[in-house]
């Protein structure tokens, strides 16, 4: 009988091995401090050094678009393309979103100025130690008193604390939920449906005061990616929209005011066979040990039964350890994926078990997640067509 070689034995993926977000020099969470200190908020730091002080600001955010997706559709965003060479002050290089790479994460990091590891969103569904349950953090379900779940102020709290005209310019059903009062939140909320009256209303914000912060945002990119892929129709279409409405923006822009347009994550499409799709509810190894399975399909957390902690840990490894970075919650946390530190009160959100995708794979969980499993285009994991986000600049 032959005997076992190497081969049959695949060492798992070193944690160490993981893509850490660029946390404290060029992260979407360094982006409103810096902006904020080039305008004399007190407390704030210029932590991404390429850019450039401006006495008026504009963040406009699209939901989805990574650096990678942008630079491969060039003939979709000519606009934008033709600004990847200011990305990052004129570097021409990306900035990180940091983990996961998923919406309600993102928009914490932006509005706070703080890592994961500190809001304390760390990802899409965690479990609330208070109850036990799940908790998804960008629908807010079930119900958790916003301002113990992120006790921070935002940047544009403070902004406006030190005079700085502040103000958010986003859809109205966006106003009062709770991801925006824990993230968003500070000045004025100006709702409008449309894009284009969003970019008209951004710039006349922007040139409201003599310092200010403006915010604006658009959904359907991340949408059509998820519904369609990240190289449909329907999401090219989106793409070419919204280079029209960067535009429109650009073009108004008062004096002394600079226009940074980023994004939350990139975007992945996995194909739909078992190759590529590993069903969680369908596997009894990886549902072996598990209480509660959170997260989504490239960033799991693995929340295990009282005193199973090392077998869950172990069977995940052994099982995904060739496609993902397996990690215990401390291990994750020594490595920095959530950031330099994790508060105490955000410890136990954080999985037993922490799994992040390298490969084009998903765990998705057919029953209990079906409308997730669905998806076409998926996010959340620490590859660069997930975490490189543009910075593109337009200054007056």
């Amino acid at each position: 009988m032959a005997q076992p070689t190497a081969w049959d034995y695949p060492e798992p993926l070193a944690v160490s091995s993981a893509p850490v977000p660029h946390y404290g020099t060029g992260s979407l969470a360094d982006l409103l401090p810096t902006l904020a200190a080039g305008m004399d908020v007190p407390g704030m730091s210029p932590a991404i050094s390429e850019l450039a002080p401006a006495d008026r600001n504009c963040v406009f955010l699209i939901d989805g678009l990574g650096w990678e997706q942008l630079r491969d559709h060039p003939d979709e965003a000519p606009f934008m393309s033709s600004l990847m060479s200011s990305s990052r002050g004129d570097t021409g290089r990306p900035i990180t979103t940091g983990y996961p790479a998923t919406t309600a994460t993102s928009l914490a990091s932006v509005g706070t100025g703080l890592p994961p590891g500190a809001h304390g969103l760390p990802g899409y569904t965690v479990r609330n130690p208070a109850t036990g349950e799940l908790m998804n953090q960008l629908r807010w379900q079930p119900w958790s008193d916003p301002r113990a779940w992120q006790p921070y102020p935002t940047v544009f709290q403070l902004a406006h604390q030190a005079g700085v005209h502040t103000a958010q310019v986003s859809s109205p059903t966006f106003e009062n939920t709770p991801l925006t009062k824990i993230a968003l939140s500070g000045g004025t909320f100006r709702g409008k449906l449309s894009g284009e009256d969003r970019m008209d209303l951004a710039a006349e914000q922007l040139a409201a005061g003599d310092r200010s912060l403006v915010y604006t945002y658009y959904a359907e990119v991340d949408g059509k990616g998820h519904r369609f892929g990240v190289d449909s129709d329907a999401w090219r279409g989106q793409l070419m929209y919204v280079d029209r409405l960067v535009q429109r923006l650009a073009e108004q822009l008062p004096p002394r005011a600079a226009l940074y347009v980023t994004a939350d994550h990139g975007m992945i499409d996995i194909p739909f066979d078992e190759q590529h799709r590993i069903d969680f509810d369908e596997d009894w190894e990886l549902r072996a040990g598990v209480a509660l399975l959170g997260g989504e399909g490239r960033a799991r957390h693995v929340y295990a039964v009282p005193g199973a902690e090392a077998d869950v840990l172990t069977c995940w490894r052994e099982v995904l350890g060739e496609q993902f970075w397996v990690a215990s919650r401390d291990e994750a946390i020594a490595a920095g994926w959530f950031g330099p530190t994790v508060d105490e009160r955000v410890y136990g959100r954080i999985g037993d078990v922490v799994a992040a995708a390298r490969d084009d794979v998903l765990i998705v969980a057919s029953e209990r997640e079906p409308r997730e499993s669905a998806m076409v285009g998926n996010h959340g994991s620490m590859t660069p067509a997930e975490q490189l986000v543009p910075l593109l600049q337009v200054r007056s």
